[in-house]
């Protein structure tokens, strides 16, 4: 499967939701797991779809490493996302829509972009950015 492939499962499930963010999380080319937000039904402002993709592999793999694993989100992960992405390892970060793009759609960002979060941190994550960045921007129009 290719980026775009693993995209449109995230745009799917970002659809599930009621403020479209969606997040699957992949390795060896097979998603392993996948999350939309849920801030506004579990009144959990923690609740973003990267932080629920990565409570549910991570209490499936009982590990809290996911070293070696890949997160495709249709908007770029906001500081606390990139740092959950941070704190537990997952080695690519592969995003639609930006920060800046999701500001000028309206979307409540913090204006701090993923790139900046993981290059102070200690860890290397790789960035692909704008993986069917036009059909992630749909999803809040």
């Amino acid at each position: 499967m290719k980026q775009e492939d693993f995209m449109l499962m995230a745009i799917a499930q970002a659809k599930k939701g009621n403020t479209l963010y969606g997040a699957v999380i992949v390795k060896d080319n097979k998603v392993v797991a996948s999350a939309y937000n849920t801030v506004k039904q579990d009144n959990d402002p923690s609740a973003h779809a990267e932080i629920n993709a990565i409570r549910i592999l991570t209490a499936k793999l009982k590990n809290p490493s996911l070293d070696g694993y890949t997160i495709y989100t249709t908007g770029e992960p906001c500081p606390m996302c990139a740092g959950a992405c941070v704190w537990s390892g997952i080695s690519q970060i592969v995003y639609g829509a930006s920060i800046k793009d999701l500001i000028a759609l309206k979307q409540a960002q913090i204006e701090i972009s993923c790139e900046e979060v993981i290059a102070k941190s200690f860890r290397k994550i790789k960035l692909i950015k704008g993986v069917l960045r036009e059909e992630c921007l749909k999803l809040f129009n």
